[in-house]
Parts: C-alpha cells; structure tokens; sequence
C-alpha cells in the first residue's frame, strides 16, 4: 500500500553536510571541538541568574571585574549578626573547560553553603580554556583572591571577617585552590608579616576544602593504574587546556613533584580534602592529604591530623563530583555538614 504522506521536494538544492562540522577533539561530556572552531560544551546547563533565592533566603549578586568576575552569596543573618561572617572563596570545577559561576548546580550548593555556615561566600567564574589557556583561569583565580582580601566590595567590607578567609573548590577549582594557597604572592605576604611582628601572625588563609582534586602525576599512587597510556589518558584534558605545559609532573598538576614548592608553605592553617570511593582521582586527593600532613609533621590519623589540620573526607560509594548531580542524597548533606563543621571550627 502506497504510503499517504505527500513525497518531499524542495525549490532549492540541498547542500551536502559541512564537513567542517566534524568534531576533531572530544573530552567526555565536558568539551566537544569542531573543525569549524565551535565549541560545545554538552554538560553544561543554562546559566541561572542571581537574586533572591526563597529556599535559603541567601541573597546573590554578579560582580564584574574586568576578565572575570564574581558572584556574591549573602545569608538572610548577615545583617542581625553581631559578628562578622567567614568567607568563603569557591573556584568551581570543569576540567578548566567548562562550568561558570553560574551553573545551576554551583548556584544551588552555594546558596545552602552560604546558608548553612552561615558564611560570605564568593564564587569565581574564571576564563576557560581552550579560548583561554591556562594560566589564565589561575590568573583570574588570584586575582579573584586579592579582591576579596581588599575587602573593595561593600558585602566583605560590612559582612566579611578577612581573619577567617577559606578557599574552597572541587575537581580542577580544587587543583586552583592549591595554587592558591601555596602561590608566591600569599606566600610572600604571610613571610613578610612574620618578618614585621614579634609572634607569627595567622596565614592569609583560614583553611582549604580540596573536593575531588584533579592532581596527576608521571607515576602511579595508591590504586592508581600504572601503565603508561593510562596515565597519558589521565592527563590529555590538561595538555590541551595548559599547552604550554612541561608535563604531567607540572607543578600545577602534581604537587607533590620534586619541583613543586615545599607543601609546608601552604599559607593555610587547615586543609580538608574529600575524596570518593567510585572517583578515579581518589588515591591522588588521599596521597596529597598525607604528603600536606607529613609536611606539617603528623599524619592522617585520628590524632595526627588535628595536630597537623589536615581532614580527610573518604565518600564511600560514590563518584566524582557526586553532590552536585545528587544533592539531596544523605552523603551530600554529610559532606555539606563535614564542610560546614571546618569552617566554623576555631
């Protein structure tokens, strides 16, 4: 039976599929590079603008500050406080190619941060490769940082305690946190106080909340596999992203490589890292928290860590990132409260 729908034709000729379409680099769901240079980013959702948000009562704000800016979270007790708030800076994660201040589920893990703490909290929504190369995004990342220590915003000058300054961020924002915490600049500010004071004034930096750290190297920590394509595979997202690289013994991705900076110099007095059962970064996150601690002359023991301030957050059956696509669920609360709980601590 002949089919009933009428045959297609069209008054113009139908040009043949443009080959500069073609995807010639593709990273999972994070980065998908055509021929043409576009550039899709599948995982991303649409950005969700700042307000008032009714859930938390948590009010935010975008600050623009030249090649990046800044979204601001204020908690409803901000102004009955009668003490100022910790502040919290957020780095997001991405892979250093995808993700902004802006995404939803930043957007709403923030707003309950905020809430919860309570805390001023500062999201940082850097450049992103491969339109901008690292070290971009570490640049603005710093420059975010130094904004903030300024206290040239009226919501930290009124609202925020710069003595209690944290850094905070998942994935590659847990790798900026790093950078951040042991970059020469802080470093420098918190030697050249020492110098100028009898007693050793505080770090610049109250604590650092490392989530899921993308930290690689050239050998094989813990359960990590050891074969030298795995390792390649591991690394190709940051080759592409910082092309002017000297490797996956960077510094800038393995801290612990003979040529990093000393981890005693992390210009914070407490570092939290948490770390996930079903995340293939998992051994890099616990073998850096037991190099910080070693470095501060303890361990991860119960005892050894206090006296080193150095947590580890081991999430048992769950995967990277996981508390941003399941918010809801009990280890996302117990690592919400984990976070909380170190932030608050004296």
């Amino acid at each position: 039976m002949a089919s009933s729908k009428p045959s297609l034709s069209f008054p113009f000729p139908v040009p043949a599929p443009d080959p500069s379409d073609e995807v010639v680099r593709e990273f999972g769901p994070l980065l998908r590079i055509y021929k043409s240079g576009r550039i899709e980013r599948p995982l991303v959702a649409p950005p969700v603008d700042p307000g008032h948000d009714a859930a938390t009562g948590v009010q935010s704000k975008d600050v623009h500050l030249g090649s990046y800016s800044a979204r601001l979270y204020l908690p409803p007790v901000a102004d009955s406080a009668k003490a100022k708030l910790p502040i919290v800076v957020y780095v997001h994660g991405g892979g250093f190619v995808a993700e902004s201040a802006a995404s939803p589920g930043y957007h709403l893990f923030l707003n309950r941060l905020a809430a919860a703490c309570p805390a001023l909290v500062v999201s940082v929504d850097y450049r992103l490769a491969p339109e901008h190369p690292l070290p971009a995004g570490y640049d603005d990342c710093l420059a975010a940082l130094k904004w903030v220590l300024s206290a040239a915003d009226p919501w930290v000058a009124a609202h925020g305690d710069l003595a209690r300054v944290f850094v905070a961020g998942d994935s590659a924002g847990a790798n900026i946190c790093h950078h951040l915490a042991i970059h020469p600049d802080v470093v420098v500010h918190q030697e050249q106080q020492q110098q100028q004071q009898a007693r050793p004034p505080p770090p610049p930096l109250k604590g650092a909340v490392l989530i899921h750290p993308w930290f690689w190297g050239s050998e094989a920590v813990g359960e990590e596999p050891a074969d030298p394509a795995a390792r390649a595979m591991g690394a190709g997202l940051w080759f592409f992203a910082c092309p002017e690289t000297s490797g996956m013994d960077d510094p800038r991705m393995n801290p612990m490589a003979p040529a990093a900076p000393g981890l005693h110099t992390l210009a914070c007095e407490r570092v939290m890292v948490c770390a996930a059962e079903g995340d293939f970064l998992r051994w890099r996150g616990r073998a850096y928290a037991e190099a910080v601690a070693a470095a501060r002359g303890g361990g991860l023991g119960v005892r050894d860590a206090a006296a080193a301030g150095v947590e580890l957050l081991e999430t048992m059956g769950e995967g990277h990132v996981f508390y941003l696509f399941k918010p809801d669920c009990d280890k996302a609360k117990e690592m919400m409260d984990k976070m909380v709980a170190f932030i608050n601590a004296p």
